[in-house]
């Protein structure tokens, strides 16, 4: 049935078959994995890995062999933290310094863990955390350092949440919310980027300038928040701030009524334009990275987000149902965002207006989204200025013009200054030839002075009769 579903859909959406074929099709990664030349614990690791991440197995495994088991187990010791602190079946007692003293495990051989609740989904990670400590071991001292680092400061940020019980009832302000995307995500982003630099793969420049590699990881999670409400409201969590939904709801649980739909959509509204502050510093970020399988592995997931963002954007079905993007829809956004940044900010440019046609003018939140979207558009605009031919030709037409007026301008008056000149010289010529033979311009100056008198005396004596 659900195949018959599939072929269906597909019959009346050719285009998204037609991304999916060219992506299997066309697509050829940068680099690709040999699985047959990996240590059994290293092929676990890879099992394991595509077991846990939905999204990011695909791009690691394209990663450059420098990079792509560091990352591979970047992952996968963060997702067996993130499943000890997920896995609500566990005390906080025991949770707490299993959390803040993960980091430990990392050096100790052959430690595994069997403490969490049968439904947890990713609990064989730690079942068989064995194989990662093995390959930890084995990775350059640099790269141990980085992930060790990340894993204590993950750890206790986790762990401080884990024995509030004010969180546990919910997030409550905006900072609390922003402090809960930097530890579960901000964090992957610092480690991230200095596996990148430490490789020389990114630029060091990015090193000072962490608030983009924050910027990075908050906005994946800040996307991944809004579109998982209802999944999150079934399972008793709630992660959107208080200070937001407050406004429009008495009770959490009011926004997820059919009668408030209106005010829930305005809500995510709120949440939406929160997350949209990320979006220009996320670009600028990826003009940092030098090296393409890591661009790569950096635009899928963002390209991914913007898209899903404009997914869940004045969408009431996300307080009833769980949305995702199509696969067609994935397939031509991983085609696009394996190339150039060019076209990444093509990409970003392309939802940001669709996202600017579906905001509602009665949406209290109406002017501040579009000038978020519209920072967006100016931020890519700065990077690649947008021109058609239409405009170039009409530019170079106006340039041509200008020119031509100008010249005509010039050689108009140049004409006329050389006409003057000429007249003056002729006559100048003419009198200096008529002195030199003689003429004497005094005596005929008083000549016709005093004829003319002569002439009005002999007049004043004549009387005129009738005539």
């Amino acid at each position: 049935m659900g195949a018959l579903k599939e072929v269906l859909y597909y019959m009346f959406h050719p285009n998204q078959l037609r991304a999916i074929i060219q992506w299997k099709v066309w697509h050829e990664p940068v680099y690709q994995r040999d699985p047959s030349k990996e240590a059994p614990t290293l092929q676990a690791c890879f099992k394991f890995l595509n077991m846990t991440s939905r999204s990011f197995a695909a791009v690691i495994q394209e990663l450059n062999h420098e990079m792509l088991i560091p990352i591979a187990l970047f992952y996968l010791v963060l997702r067996g933290l993130d499943t000890i602190e997920d896995d609500m079946t566990i005390a906080a007692s025991v949770k707490e310094p299993m959390l803040r003293d993960f980091y430990k495990v990392l050096k100790k051989d052959g430690w595994t863990f069997n403490g969490n609740g049968p439904d947890e989904k990713d609990r064989e990670l730690l079942v068989h955390f064995d194989d990662v400590i093995a390959e930890m071991q084995k990775v350059k001292q640099n790269y141990f350092d980085i992930i060790e680092d990340i894993t204590i400061k993950m750890g206790n940020g986790m762990a401080d949440y884990a024995i509030n019980a004010e969180f546990q009832a919910g997030v409550v302000t905006v900072a609390e919310y922003e402090k809960y995307c930097h530890y579960v995500a901000g964090l992957v982003g610092e480690g991230l980027t200095r596996l990148f630099v430490e490789g020389g793969y990114a630029n060091p420049a990015l090193l000072d300038r962490m608030e983009l590699t924050e910027s990075m990881g908050q906005f994946l999670q800040k996307v991944n928040i809004i579109r998982d409400v209802h999944e999150d409201f079934e399972d008793n969590r709630r992660f959107w701030p208080k200070d937001i939904w407050g406004k429009y709801v008495d009770k959490w649980e009011d926004l997820f009524e059919p009668k408030n739909r209106t005010k829930a959509v305005h809500c995510s509204s709120e949440m939406v334009l929160n997350a949209l502050k990320h979006a220009d510093e996320c670009l600028f970020y990826m003009a940092g990275i030098k090296e393409q399988s890591v661009f790569n592995f950096i635009a899928i997931p963002q390209t991914m987000a913007i898209a899903t963002l404009d997914l869940v954007f004045q969408n009431p079905k996300i307080f009833h149902s769980h949305l995702k993007i199509t696969k067609g829809d994935a397939c031509h956004l991983m085609t696009q965002s394996t190339q150039n940044l060019r076209l990444v900010c093509d990409v970003f440019r392309r939802y940001t207006r669709r996202i600017a046609r579906k905001n509602d003018p009665r949406d209290p939140h109406y002017l501040e989204i579009s000038m978020a979207l519209g920072k967006i558009e100016q931020f890519i605009e700065t990077l690649f200025p947008a021109q058609n031919v239409s405009q170039v030709k009409t530019l170079h037409a106006e340039k041509v013009n200008d020119s031509a007026s100008s010249g005509d301008l010039w050689e108009s008056l140049m004409l006329v200054v050389a006409v003057l000149f000429f007249l003056l010289l002729v006559s100048g010529l003419m009198l200096g030839a008529a002195w030199a033979m003689g003429a004497r311009w005094d005596k005929i100056l008083n000549m016709g002075t005093s004829s003319i008198e002569e002439a009005a005396k002999i007049t004043a004596k004549i009387t005129h009769g009738e005539l």
